[in-house]
């Protein structure tokens, strides 16, 4: 028998309009049940493909029809929606002709392994994909080469795949046509008690890879609230961030921080890399008639063959992976319990994470910007806290004095706002205090000044308690501190007044982030 000791995960979910949270718990799986989990996850991936083919070859055909240019003339309003949704209608492109195209599979050889409410659940997932191409807000799907679909879910709990107590009443299982996989739970974990004291909508079936090894979890989509961690208590107050493509600052009422996201989140590139290179001789040395003289791949159909030592290369690699985005999505939990202790009034720019890929791909990559925002929007939600994101074009936080009012533009490259009315503060410290004092995407400069008293102290104050951080670790200062490593140790009369000004509970926290051993995969509650 197999099962894993991963801890549970909760989270919210946005299925339906009542608020949602996931309860994750791992399957006790033995042989055989594996393999027809991997058969039906198999049929599953060929019916995903084929709706999504069908959903992309069905907006091909809505895009070029006359009527659809112009519905697009038309002004925005009922009537251009109204356009829209007929000419859909009659083309097919939406969910239930997407659903009606399914039913073919339920007379099929695939009958045999999926459910109709699991084959509806996959026509769903295709066309959600290939709307949101549509409507711009993804890249253009693509399909699911073998092995490549993880999950798999029904629509209730009351048909396909069920969440039910055992004969026994001595626990819970998953029941999905004649497989029965036991849960393993922990009843001293209050993450789980919470879990099973909720309505249970929906289960859903997780593969994952935990080197090279299938693992299988059911998730249980939950009606309600998350639990809520006592050791992670909700602040009051508004707090200001800044994010960068690899720092974070972040300001609130007497505290301010200034940090490196995921410092703990050590670089293995030369293990990866060296891996990545094993791998490549290797599959060349596999396929030689698949590369040119040049060592380019050649054009054309082509048969790619493995051998024992390139899958055990590639699991290596994938574990890797694996690790790095496991821990650094911990220390993102870690970051986001951070702020919300806070304050409950959270602000920050509305950024564009996509460009920051194009212009700091390695460093976006590692940290993961875009991904803590992710987070820390769904643990807001489900703690009761607001985040405001407002524009960059209307506030222009790096280049606005709140003081003079005046407005320069400024570089990348220059890291301290220096302003002729005696301003003088780290750039990402001082947008991130201003955010603070954004109201209706606006810049309240009136209450800027105000809260201006004493805020300077404390600003400094985070900007030596970095430099301490950044020091105690071991890694040199970034560049977007502003400062670098000779200057963090030189002596002077600036510097001395850092020192002085540091505060202990300030220190303490940035401890916190900072010197944390390795924690647990997932972090248990919010």
């Amino acid at each position: 028998m197999r099962y894993t000791s991963q801890n549970v995960r909760s989270r919210s979910t946005v299925r339906s309009k009542t608020p949602s949270f996931v309860t994750e718990l791992p399957l006790v799986v033995n042989e055989q049940q594996t393999a027809t989990l991997l058969a039906r996850l198999e049929a599953a991936r060929q019916i995903y493909n084929a709706c999504l083919g069908h959903s992309l070859k069905r907006r091909e055909q809505y895009i070029k029809h006359p009527d659809y240019n112009t519905a697009r003339r038309l002004p925005k309003g009922k009537a251009r929606s109204t356009a829209f949704s007929n000419l859909a209608e009659a083309l097919g492109f939406t969910e239930y002709a997407l659903h009606h195209y399914a039913t073919q599979f339920n007379h099929s050889w695939l009958a045999d392994h999926l459910d109709s409410n699991t084959v509806q659940t996959l026509a769903s997932r295709a066309f959600k994909a290939v709307q949101e191409y549509h409507f711009g807000s993804r890249g253009r799907p693509r399909f699911k080469s073998y092995n490549q679909l993880d999950s798999v879910e029904g629509k209730t709990n009351k048909q396909g795949i069920l969440w039910r107590k055992t004969a026994e009443n001595s626990g819970y299982e998953v029941r999905w046509s004649d497989l029965v996989l036991p849960a393993v739970l922990n009843l001293d974990d209050p993450v789980i008690l919470h879990g099973l004291q909720a309505r249970v909508k929906y289960v859903r079936l997780v593969r994952r890879k935990l080197n090279g090894l299938n693992r299988f979890y059911v998730q249980l989509v939950c009606e309600g609230k998350p639990y809520q961690n006592p050791d992670n208590p909700l602040g009051k107050g508004t707090v200001g961030l800044d994010i960068g493509p690899s720092t974070i600052a972040i300001v609130a009422d007497t505290q301010a921080h200034l940090l490196l996201f995921c410092a703990q989140l050590v670089r293995r590139q030369q293990a990866i890399r060296r891996l990545q290179r094993q791998l490549d001789r290797q599959r060349r040395a596999n396929n030689p008639d698949n590369y040119n003289q040049d060592g380019t791949i050649r054009k054309g159909p082509k048969r790619w063959h493995q051998s024992r030592r390139q899958r055990d290369t590639e699991r290596k690699l994938a574990e890797l992976y694996r690790q790095q985005a496991a821990y650094r999505k911990s220390l993102h939990g870690q970051l986001a319990n951070l702020v919300l202790s806070l304050g409950d009034d959270i602000r920050l720019e509305k950024l564009s994470y996509r460009a920051f890929q194009k212009r700091f791909g390695r460093s976006v990559a590692f940290r993961g910007p875009g991904s803590f925002v992710t987070m820390l929007k769904r643990k807001a939600a489900n703690a009761g806290a607001t985040v405001t994101e407002f524009s960059t074009a209307t506030t222009k936080l790096s280049q606005t004095c709140h003081h003079c009012g005046k407005v320069e533009k400024k570089s990348l490259n220059e890291r301290w706002h220096h302003f002729e009315c005696g301003v003088h503060a780290q750039r990402d410290l001082y947008s991130a205090f201003l955010a603070t004092c954004v109201q209706d995407n606006r810049l309240n400069a009136d209450r800027a000044r105000t809260a201006w008293s004493g805020r300077d102290t404390v600003l400094r104050t985070a900007l030596s308690d970095a430099q301490r951080a950044q020091l105690a670790i071991g890694q040199a200062l970034p560049a977007s501190f502003g400062l670098s490593r000779s200057q963090s140790q030189s002596s002077g009369k600036a510097k001395s007044q850092l020192i002085k000004a540091h505060s202990q509970a300030t220190r303490a926290a940035v401890r916190e982030v900072s010197h944390l051993s390795e924690p647990p995969e997932f972090i248990q509650g919010e």
